[in-house]
């Protein structure tokens, strides 16, 4: 685990208090990962958002394409 010396303004400290009430939480090191915790499901990396898992899932139904060669990649593409 690794530990670190924060400054927080006094609405962020307080906003913290309140999560840390609300949800019974130990302290404000659980109250920063519970915030950081929904930041990364609500906003995080797209493949950890499920409507990507099921993006890449019907992704994975379509049938792959061949090219062979970069001529047949080129022309397939619309590429020169």
């Amino acid at each position: 685990m690794v530990q670190a010396l924060i400054n927080l303004n006094e609405n962020t400290n307080r906003i913290l208090n309140m999560i840390k009430a609300k949800y019974d939480l130990k302290d404000k090191s659980e109250a920063v990962e519970f915030v950081i915790e929904e930041f990364i499901e609500e906003r995080g990396e797209p493949e950890l958002r499920p409507e990507w898992i099921k993006k890449m899932k019907a992704r994975q139904k379509q049938p792959t394409v061949k090219i062979g060669t970069l001529e047949n990649f080129r022309k397939r593409y619309g590429l020169r």
